[in-house]
């Protein structure tokens, strides 16, 4: 998350990509949509300008954002209006700062904050002012994206597209590249009239881009409809896309196998998987089986440990949160929503926040560069955001190889040949041009080779919505022109969002929640954790129907939670997904929405921030931890450990915040630096009994982290661990468990042996803060420093205090509806 952007780069795009010209004077008024809203607000850090010309809109939002933190659960109504800023349709009451027209039937006027407020006659003038803005406001980013972007839309194996970006090269695509994107333009213009009215809406914002330039007078290769697609496909592949782990969790089982035996070794895997724990919180009420593992699964292969040579499959960061409060929940009689999505802390923010007015557009919120819509936001009368879902729409293929050579494959009785695909150059200043190519069999790209039984395959990745992320823009279109009125209607139109997210939606009457994404039907006898064998006996057997997605339209509950947690039961978890276990950081929501009956937006904001700055190890997995530690003589346990211990069950009874109140740069608590210090090696004393030392290693290394703490930046506490942990301590007291593991880890099942070891990781951590720290454990604390957010680039110097939330949020209620039909 922390990737600086080289300062020559910065430097050199300086001149090119940020220059603003003055506006031209405000008219006596502007159109005032209609607005249903009884409260709307937003934020957005740092700020709306994502130039390199700094203005007071750069970092205005971010300092309004670190000052909600320290609020933790006590924020008001005044703060609300004070530290996150008015989110209406239009310009609402205010005046607007600056007004320009780019063209004959647009304007466009800038509120206090900097966001543009688009007002056109038609849908092509409102699109054309959206690529105006985005050039305006996100010129750079534009630029860093635009060659990576075609990376991640063709799943180049082994280049991470963002890296890319802020890498200071250029991908150079070639006749190959852009063919393979313009097949889009020609699928959506089949697609019928509302297809071909999406075309003339990107072909107007690429106009408005390159507008924007010439008007400027800024020398820019001319922007095409081919960037838009790239840059959709930049959305689906790296935070719409899951999955393609596979390849790491067979070498692993093998790994397992030989170390603890097949049947064993296969438990074992079983149990971390956790691909349908019973316990794991769930968002929507209800059913909704998808991707459970078969067994036998004859249609899987296992590559034995170590074989494998080639680039294995990036796995994005996940995170993101919504707090829906239905109307016989809220104070109001009315619905309240607090969502967003978190696609970390950039400079410039990989979102920029624009007002669509005219022609049928009627919405306002986040648009990513590069694509013309708002793809999350608000409406009249209703609000959507989204989560990461972390639903599997990528699997990985083993290739017989055929031939004399590794460049052709058996699929379906036939000895195919691989097809090269030359997708470009690399360039970078003083060195030679890097060719960018790669194989591609019947399943997608090929990531390298491995051997299953000592015998070499091919091993390639299939993502379902490669080569289609523009037609998910159908799903959007609705949602910016009023398509959408009901709970009923934003279901249908978030049904055509190919990409794997969780949207949720407000209005004046009702909430709902549908889990998206074009997910694959596999074939029998699959196992979804492990490389699907690919001679054509095992493809998929088509994709997941409307209906048979999670989703909720007013849960009996009157409330819909969601921290990237499993959306309902029997959902199965992705292959790169070992977190859907007992604990999960939406337990940090739960309690606090339950204790009232009636909620107000204070209370819920109150509850997001609360829990954006708790640290989860201490909130759900200490208490257990303590009831093994107490549940016998503390022998072997050093005063330290028993201070530590102490000073961990202070700290939770205090909230768990890891909040720095005063300012001197370490965390208040004693508690965080104890457990920051003490977790790895409790996790460890509870696992390795089992796994043994390079094996709980390796889990850690490659699977999950024993520990995603505040120190990760972004998004924090989603790993399983924590649930691993917790149900394995909980089944050794003799509490109820549903769906214990098949194995006893902690002590090998003895609770005695577990307590000792469980004290001696405890001790053992103490000794070493008692050596770096001093001897007194009060004075013991973790450097908040250290945990503060930087904006990714490095460009921009200012940083905000550690917390868990989403990047864009909006916080909204409503009070009124068009008339519904």
């Amino acid at each position: 998350m922390r990737h600086r952007l080289p300062l020559a780069v910065a430097l050199a795009l300086l001149v090119g990509l940020v220059a603003l010209s003055p506006l031209s004077a405000a008219p006596p008024s502007l159109p005032r949509p209609a607005d249903y809203a009884a409260e709307a607000y937003s934020i957005l850090p740092p700020g709306e300008n994502g130039g390199l010309s700094f203005d007071k809109n750069t970092n205005d939002q971010a300092k309004l954002y670190d000052a909600l933190t320290p609020l933790r659960g006590k924020v008001t109504e005044a703060d609300i209006k004070r530290l996150f800023k008015p989110e209406p349709l239009g310009l609402g009451k205010e005046k607007p700062k600056s007004v320009e027209r780019p063209k004959a039937g647009l304007r466009i006027a800038r509120d206090r904050f900097g966001v543009a407020h688009v007002f056109g006659k038609t849908q092509a003038d409102v699109a054309y002012g959206a690529g105006w803005v985005t050039a305006a406001d996100r010129g750079l980013l534009l630029a860093l994206i635009r060659g990576p972007a075609r990376i991640a839309a063709l799943d180049v194996p082994g280049i991470d597209p963002l890296k890319l970006a802020l890498s200071g090269k250029t991908f150079i695509p070639s006749a190959q590249t852009e063919a393979f994107l313009a097949n889009q333009i020609d699928a959506l213009n089949q697609s019928g009239p509302v297809g071909r009215s999406m075309i003339a809406v990107v072909n107007a914002y690429v106009k408005g881009i390159n507008g924007y330039y010439r008007a400027k007078e800024i020398p820019v290769e001319p922007y095409t409809a081919n960037d838009v697609i790239a840059a959709a496909a930049l959305i689906a592949a790296r935070f719409g896309a899951n999955g393609g782990q596979e390849v790491t969790n067979s070498e692993f089982l093998s790994a397992l196998q030989t170390s603890l035996g097949a049947d064993k070794g296969r438990s074992v895997f079983d149990d971390l998987r956790e691909a349908n724990d019973p316990e794991a919180p769930v968002t929507a009420p209800g059913s909704f089986p998808f991707e459970l593992p078969s067994k036998p699964a004859p249609g899987s292969a296992s590559l034995d440990d170590g074989s494998f040579v080639g680039a294995p499959l990036q796995q994005p960061a996940f995170a993101s949160n919504a707090l829906l409060i239905g109307a016989k929940r809220s104070a109001t009689g009315h619905p309240l929503f607090v969502a967003g999505p978190q696609v970390g802390y950039f400079f410039p923010e990989f979102f920029a926040e624009m007002d669509l007015e005219g022609g049928g557009f009627a919405t306002r919120g986040a648009v990513f560069p590069g694509v013309p819509f708002v793809v999350i936001g608000r409406g009249a009368d209703f609000a959507w955001s989204a989560t990461s879902s972390q639903a599997d729409n990528i699997d990985v293929f083993t290739e017989t190889l055929c031939g004399s050579d590794d460049h052709h494959y058996l699929f379906r009785g036939q000895c195919l040949a691989m097809q090269r695909f030359d997708a470009g150059m690399l360039r970078a200043n003083g060195q030679p041009d890097q060719p960018v190519a790669f194989y591609e069999t019947a399943h997608g790209p090929l990531l390298g080779y491995a051997t299953v039984g000592g015998v070499k395959v091919g091993v390639s990745a299939m993502r379902s919505t490669r080569g289609r992320e523009l037609l998910s823009a159908q799903g959007f279109y609705d949602l910016d022109t009023g398509k959408v009125n009901s709970p009923k209607t934003f279901i249908s139109a978030m049904s055509k969002v190919e990409f794997s997210f969780n949207w949720f939606y407000a209005d004046d009457k009702d909430i709902a929640f549908y889990s998206s994404g074009r997910l694959p039907v596999r074939a029998p006898g699959t196992d979804p954790a492990l490389p699907t064998i690919g001679s054509g006996q095992f493809e998929w057997q088509g994709f997941l129907r409307t209906s048979e997605h999670p989703q909720a339209i007013n849960p009996p509950s009157g409330v819909l939670l969601n921290w990237n947690n499993k959306p309902a039961a029997d959902v199965g978890a992705a292959d790169s997904n070992l977190s859907y276990g007992s604990i999960q950081r939406v337990d940090l929501f739960t309690p606090k929405i339950a204790k009232l009956k009636k909620h107000t937006l204070a209370s819920v904001v109150s509850a997001m921030n609360e829990s954006a700055t708790q640290d989860l190890r201490i909130v759900r997995v200490w208490p257990v931890i303590r009831e093994v530690l107490d549940s016998g003589p503390e022998l072997g346990a050093t005063p330290l450990a028993q201070q530590s211990a102490v000073l961990l069950d202070q700290w939770l009874t205090s909230g768990a915040s890891r909040i720095d109140a005063n300012g001197d740069g370490k965390v208040d608590a004693a508690g965080a630096a104890i457990i920051d210090a003490a977790f790895p090696k409790l996790a460890d004393a509870v696992l390795s009994p089992v796994l043994g030392g390079p094996l709980t290693d390796r889990l850690a290394a490659q699977l999950q982290g024993r520990s995603d703490d505040a120190n990760d930046g972004g998004s924090s506490y989603i790993t399983g661990w924590y649930g691993y942990v917790a149900k394995d301590l909980r089944t050794l007291l003799g509490k109820p468990v549903r769906g214990p593991f098949a194995t006893r880890f902690c002590g090998s099942g003895d609770l005695g042996t577990c307590r000792d070891a469980l004290w001696a990781a405890l001790g053992s951590a103490a000794a070493g803060l008692a050596k770096t720290q001093g001897s007194d454990p009060t004075q013991w604390r973790a450097d908040a420093n250290a945990e503060r957010v930087i904006f990714t680039s490095g460009v921009l110097s200012d940083t905000m205090r550690w917390t868990n939330r989403p990047t864009f949020q909006q916080v909204v209620t409503f009070a009124g509806h068009r008339p519904r039909k």
